[in-house]
């Protein structure tokens, strides 16, 4: 899609924009993309409309280096961003220095991984331990393809590394236990699609699934849905961009740039608190502190960076798949 034009004579008329996302912010960015229309609108005169893609963050990914006429990126994490240069060399859509363009990494709020369970947690879970049981059955997305899943896979492999103080065989263990578990409903493509399979298809026990992704089932469904805070999870930074073969191509950096740069403003941080998503703004933190629990959280870089976690845990041939391959034999 990218950046249209429509002129009347000589006034320009309107601006398109796609924003190619991951699965869960579909609320999200349908608030965002009609506040910074009006905004825009006040400030330029000039009408801008922006359309949303969703799916699974690294289905994503690979849309936009196939040909997904993206003028922004807003993924789940900064190895799908990376692919955009990392896969293209020879042509890169971004340049390599994109996670420097914008505050905190290019990451405009964060995030974390939650257990979500059924009204009155009727298997009684209360940590990670719990999803290795055998009476139990886990919904989690399949990291070869959404991004939530990996973060799910990481905040797991967190915990297990902690309970077992790094012994890889005990941790390998431990994972290959809750994918039993998952594999018992089969492993959705991504994070919203395994909403769907836990609340309205009733499928599985328990659904790890991203803590704004909960908060949401559980705002819309009060009486149905339980939260369970893991002990230790980890940091989720969802990151964005700037797509520059596409803007310049289109002729939409000034408005792509905006339109990233409006997420970090105080009203973009409100919606995105309002939206679940932890903000950066003091305000809007402030304001919605409440509906944030305080736990324990790992990083990325305790993994080396997406860089080195996305090769050692989630490429072809990597601990993932040995994981899976483990178990089907």
């Amino acid at each position: 899609m990218g950046l249209s034009l429509i002129t009347v004579g000589n006034l320009l008329a309107s601006v398109e924009l796609l924003n190619v996302s991951y699965d869960p912010t579909r609320e999200l960015y349908a608030g965002i993309n009609d506040a910074f229309a009006k905004d825009w609108k006040a400030k330029t005169g000039e009408d801008i409309h922006v359309s949303t893609s969703h799916a699974g963050s690294g289905k994503q990914s690979r849309a936009i280096i196939d040909g997904a006429d993206a003028d922004v990126a807003t993924l789940a994490m900064a190895s799908d961003i990376d692919a955009l240069h990392d896969k293209v060399p020879e042509k890169p859509l971004i340049p390599q220095d994109w996670q420097s363009r914008l505050p905190h990494n290019s990451s405009p709020y964060t995030s974390t991984i939650v257990l979500l369970v059924r009204k009155g947690n009727p298997k009684n879970i209360k940590d990670w331990d719990d999803l290795i049981r055998d009476d139990i059955s886990v919904i989690t997305p399949n990291p070869k393809t959404g991004g939530g899943a990996r973060w799910n896979f990481l905040a797991a492999w967190s915990y297990a590394k902690k309970k077992f103080g790094g012994d890889e065989a005990k941790i390998r263990d431990f994972i290959s236990k809750i994918y039993v578990n998952a594999l018992k409903t089969g492993l959705p493509a991504g994070a919203r699609e395994g909403t769907i399979a836990f609340t309205e298809r009733k499928l599985g026990d328990v659904s790890i699934n991203w803590e704004n992704e909960a908060l949401l089932v559980k705002n819309k469904n009060p009486n149905d849905y339980e939260i369970v805070t893991p002990s230790l999870s980890i940091l989720a930074e969802p990151p964005v961009t700037v797509i520059d073969a596409n803007v310049d191509r289109h002729n939409s950096r000034k408005q792509a740039t905006a339109y990233l740069e409006y997420l970090y403003t105080p009203e973009g941080q409100e919606i995105i608190a309002q939206n679940f998503y932890r903000p950066w703004d003091a305000a809007a933190k402030t304001k919605h502190a409440g509906q944030f629990k305080d736990l324990e959280l790992t990083s990325i870089s305790d993994f080396g960076g997406w860089k080195d976690a996305q090769k050692t845990y989630f490429a072809d041939g990597g601990v993932f798949d040995q994981i899976i391959k483990g178990i089907r034999k």
